[in-house]
């Protein structure tokens, strides 16, 4: 029998493959090594190959997908509904085979090399950007069993530290003192690591005409507008709008029964990352605004006068998700009053 869909549980060196042909019946129960998974997928017919969007499964899709198969990621908590016993490789990938297979199911965008280069400096950042806040956390509390309070803010660190350590009249102690210039040092190489990073992306960024797009919106940065380009991909991949802002987690979750409609807060699914800055950049967008005069009658300042400013935020991040998936689509432009001019 022609085998029609694949599941494949992913692994680093031993992979299950579990194939059904048209009817729905297993054909196909194997296990394979790595070196094993591209000689047995290039000798077979083009079917459809569904993985859980783990670690590596963005390199495995795009390598069966150069062989002619049809390849589909998906969410694993998208496919745990589906588990019916207990957890084997071989289980797995049976009810990975029969997700797949559904036709309402959500399906993760694969990620193509220079995407997965350009969100590897974004999570290198995000990373150097904790350890830094970390260090400079452990500096102020570490000073503050001394009675030296530093203020709030990396940038008070920076400036104080080397008063700090210069003060022969604060009683640290001499080992003290050089345990702080070692942290202090370290953080300024933790800072050192973000800013080249930083040149990194917004090097790509001025490079990629879909990100400098992105960036004319109001709260969006380079930053912001190359993650999502390279999250995103094919926009088209979306339906509308919505859909784009519903995979980013910023719709409302719904808990309804019995015909009565009920929404919570935030879904809060999706990319944690992507739906922070887009949070944070409306946050920014929210505090300039206010000062300004135009402010008054437009759509941001209506919302601000019903909900408090963190609702408003993510009104306004979930507003400029859906443009970020108009702008992708249909290739135009941000403009300012667009929606005036087309009424």
């Amino acid at each position: 029998m022609k085998i029609t869909t694949i599941g494949i549980d992913l692994a680093k060196n031993v992979f299950q493959v579990h194939g059904v042909d048209e009817h729905g019946k297993t054909v196909l129960k194997k296990q394979l090594k790595r070196d094993q998974m591209m000689p047995f997928f290039a000798n077979l017919p083009h079917c459809r190959i569904g993985m859980e969007a783990y670690g590596s499964a963005h390199f495995w899709a795009n390598k069966l997908q150069e062989l002619g198969h049809t390849v589909k990621l998906m969410a694993p908590q998208f496919v745990k509904p589906y588990v019916k016993t207990n957890k084997n490789d071989a289980a797995d990938a049976e009810v990975i085979c029969e997700a797949v297979s559904q036709p309402n199911m959500c399906f993760v965008p694969i990620k193509n090399g220079g995407q997965q280069a350009v969100l590897a400096l974004h999570r290198a950042r995000q990373g150097f950007v904790k350890a830094r806040t970390v260090q400079a956390n452990q500096i102020r509390g570490l000073l503050a069993e001394y009675g030296i309070i530093i203020p709030q803010g990396i940038v008070h660190i920076g400036k104080r530290l080397p008063e700090i350590l210069e003060d022969g009249e604060n009683g640290l102690p001499g080992t003290f003192r050089q345990l702080i210039d070692r942290l202090g040092n370290h953080l300024k190489e933790l800072d050192k690591q973000v800013n080249e990073l930083e040149v990194q992306i917004q090097t790509w960024h001025r490079e990629n005409a879909a990100s400098k797009k992105l960036a004319q919106i109001p709260g969006l940065g380079p930053i912001a507008a190359s993650s999502l380009v390279a999250s995103i991909g094919d926009a088209k991949n979306f339906e509308n709008g919505r859909q784009l802002a519903a995979w980013l987690g910023l719709v409302p979750r719904r808990n309804s029964s019995g015909g009565k409609p009920t929404l919570l807060g935030i879904s809060k699914r999706g990319d944690t990352y992507l739906r922070t800055l887009l949070i944070h950049g409306a946050r920014a967008v929210i505090r300039v605004a206010e000062r300004k005069a135009a402010h008054a009658g437009s759509w941001l300042a209506g919302v601000m006068e019903r909900r408090n400013k963190n609702v408003a935020a993510v009104a306004l991040a979930n507003k400029n998700a859906r443009i970020v998936w108009a702008l992708l689509v249909h290739g135009r432009d941000y403009q300012v009053d667009y929606g005036s001019a087309a009424a």
